[in-house]
């Protein structure tokens, strides 16, 4: 879909801790419909939607948004994640695949304005321009933009704008993983089901028989909680009444606000790092349909 805002006139702040990689190829759908746990085979050209990597053992290595630029033509916009790193990741599996893969496709993330489209799951933009993602839920709007790292409306990464981003992220229940958080958990105990981030019907991949089995047989004995507090930090132990009932995953930039995985069953007064810690809804609309 082609928008024509004048980003000549905006200023927009490259988003910091973003990656983008490249997949491209004649191949390049059924080489990631065999490594993503999400239905690439569902995504046309022009829309995007949330997908990840998982280990054999079916733990998320990392978790990213998948947009079908073009006819065999993909980008994975990643948080927390070097791209080098991914592209080392995926280059083990490519074997005789038509696919080559690319860090850092000459497009930079960043925040912008709004595009002239009420899809959600649309990619909005051009190969010229740049593309836009609608990013916007619950808890308001905001565009991901990726743009030539030249472009004249990039601006330098801005931290209040960073912060808001992650504030968001964690407030829709989108886990921000980094380091020891990686191949900790499973696609359930991240409720990423809310993001319509895996598949259960789609063919084999790596972890699919882990996730499969824990939906099926109603396994999934740990789930993502939104909470708040005071001094909260990754890793940090969760209790309730005295008892450890699961730790933090991620924090935004104020330690006050944080997603955790809880026992299903936790109940009571909730504690971390010694202090009260409150539960909040996660907020709704960071779906997007393929």
């Amino acid at each position: 879909m082609t928008f024509k805002t004048n980003l000549d006139t905006v200023l927009c702040p490259a988003l910091a801790g973003f990656s983008v990689v490249e997949v491209q190829g004649r191949d390049a759908a059924s080489f990631l419909q065999a490594q993503a746990m999400n239905d690439v085979a569902a995504l046309t050209p022009g829309r995007w939607q949330w997908n990840g990597l998982l280990t054999a053992k079916g733990r998320v290595i990392a978790l990213f948004a998948l947009a079908n630029v073009a006819p065999e033509r993909f980008l994975l916009v990643l948080p927390d994640l070097a791209g080098a790193d991914l592209v080392a990741h995926l280059q083990r599996f490519v074997f005789r695949s038509k696919v080559s893969l690319r860090d850092a496709p000459g497009l930079v993330a960043a925040s912008g304005p709004a595009a002239a489209t009420s899809d959600v799951g649309a990619i909005a933009g051009d190969p010229d321009h740049g593309f836009a993602l609608d990013f916007s839920g619950e808890g308001g709007q905001r565009w991901l933009w990726l743009l030539p790292p030249s472009h004249p409306a990039i601006g330098p990464s801005d931290g209040a704008v960073d912060a808001h981003w992650r504030a968001l992220d964690i407030a829709h229940g989108l886990p921000r993983l980094a380091g020891e958080q990686r191949e900790a958990y499973t696609p359930q105990m991240l409720s990423l089901e809310r993001l319509g981030a895996f598949s259960l019907k789609k063919g084999c991949y790596p972890g699919q028989e882990i996730v499969s089995r824990t939906h099926y047989l109603g396994q999934a004995k740990r789930v993502l909680a939104r909470l708040r507090g005071l001094g909260l930090a990754p890793g940090q132990s969760v209790e309730a009444a005295g008892q450890g009932v699961g730790s933090l995953v991620c924090i935004d930039a104020s330690g006050t606000q944080a997603l955790a995985v809880l026992t299903a069953d936790a109940d009571g007064p909730l504690s971390s790092g010694g202090r009260p810690c409150t539960r909040e809804s996660l907020l709704q609309g960071l779906a997007r349909p393929s």
